[in-house]
């Protein structure tokens, strides 16, 4: 099977398994935030808890309980929830691999943004999700740390200047997707190096016969509603990359940092119900308003224009696509079949951005997404959308025949 074929499969298990692990632990996160909000006061509560909850679901009706620090008997049986945020972290890193590494040249770095290698690429990716962790840790652990407000606006600073500085060394769509990735790692690592940990210091001290000091729940806390306003922007993020209009626009790193407000509007909304604090309609309206500005923003000039790709020089690889046989072929089909959509300016109705950003019109721009023409329109018939530019059967071949030669001849090369 084709090596592009493979990775394509391997990139789809991966954002499958993203997605699986996700859900289970945005939903696991959301479940008690909202339970721990909606506890309540009661006369008869056993000794050391803090309160109750009743609920119903499935057909059967729960009665929760909380302990601010722990029973006077641990349990048994007692269900850690942590594996849900490993797994998330860890399956959007190896989704990170497979798409932006793996893909470095077309996808993480431009020289029109900051002309460095793939390698280096990668290595400041890998090194800002570090310092991601460090930066956070350090601001919350602070004393200005000890202060709420202050550290949420501390927090907010630092994730600004992350979105402006990813934009000064990825491709748009890289930066935002980034951007993303380092508040999940952030987000991942509360978990696993401050919240468990303090529940296993707990587990240990009852285990021991000793009294657990309350601290640890308080930090474990501290840390859980910190994750509770981050992951709705995260979410975002992450579906950024299929819109254009939100990563490649000139303003994109301040509709990014808008972002993370939207989360925290909506999110207040939802604390303040489940918390039984009233209903704060308002939350809603700055939630639109935010959006709007959102709006606004993407719609001044794109960052890149066709002209400007065009002054970076080709990779050998892309040379190999630009220089085969069969290519002004190609270029005709993909420029009659693809490029009304796949442009600076589109001139399909209902198209206002080229998809993903992607623009099909010049050699550099064919030849540097020749994979993803392939997979698209060539072994498969998802390009163009419902055949609405009627591309043919023998222009889908000469695509395959394109891409799989020069693919082909490129490996023979390395195996030499």
């Amino acid at each position: 099977m084709e090596m592009a074929l493979v990775m394509e499969w391997l990139s789809f298990a991966a954002r499958w398994f993203h997605v699986i692990a996700g859900i289970a632990w945005i939903g696991s996160s959301f479940y008690f935030i909202a339970l721990d909000l909606g506890l309540r006061k009661a006369p008869d509560l056993p000794e050391g808890a803090y309160g109750e909850e009743w609920q119903v679901h499935g057909g059967g009706f729960y009665h929760i309980q909380k302990y601010m620090v722990a029973p006077t008997k641990l349990p048994e049986h007692l269900t850690w929830f942590k594996w849900e945020s490993y797994w998330a972290w860890m399956s959007g890193f190896i989704l990170l691999a497979l798409v932006y590494y793996a893909g470095a040249e077309l996808l993480l770095v431009d020289p029109e943004v900051l002309d460095i290698s793939p390698a280096a690429g990668i290595a400041i990716s890998i090194g800002s999700l570090i310092f991601g962790w460090i930066a956070y840790d350090f601001i919350c652990k602070s004393p200005l740390g000890r202060n709420n407000t202050t550290l949420m606006l501390l927090l907010y600073v630092l994730l600004v200047i992350m979105a402006w500085g990813y934009t000064q060394v990825f491709t748009p769509r890289a930066a935002f997707l980034h951007l993303g990735a380092f508040t999940a790692t952030i987000m991942s690592a509360n978990v696993f190096l401050t919240i468990i940990p303090s529940q296993r210091i707990v587990v240990a001290d009852l285990k021991a016969g000793r009294t657990p000091e309350a601290k640890h729940g308080i930090l474990a806390k501290q840390r859980s509603t910190h994750n509770n306003y981050l992951t709705l922007p995260v979410v975002f993020l992450m579906l950024s990359n299929h819109y254009p209009q939100a990563f490649a626009t000139e303003f994109n790193w301040v509709i990014a940092s808008l972002i993370f407000l939207m989360g925290v509007t909506i999110r207040h909304y939802f604390n303040s119900v489940h918390g039984r604090k009233g209903t704060p309609i308002w939350t809603w309206g700055a939630t639109v308003m935010i959006f709007i500005i959102i709006m606004w923003l993407s719609a001044f000039s794109p960052l890149f224009e066709s002209e400007a790709e065009d002054s970076t020089e080709l990779t050998l690889r892309q040379q190999r696509f630009a220089a085969a046989y069969n290519f002004d072929e190609v270029r005709n089909v993909v420029q009659k079949r693809c490029a009304m959509c796949h442009a600076s300016m589109t001139t399909w109705e209902g198209i206002i951005k080229a998809p993903k950003g992607v623009k099909l019109e010049t050699d550099r721009q064919i030849a540097a997404h020749a994979r993803d023409i392939y997979i698209q329109a060539g072994h498969t018939r998802a390009m163009p959308p419902a055949n609405v530019s009627l591309m043919e059967d023998h222009e889908r071949r000469l695509i395959v025949e394109w891409y799989e030669s020069v693919a082909e001849t490129g490996l023979a090369s390395l195996l030499r």
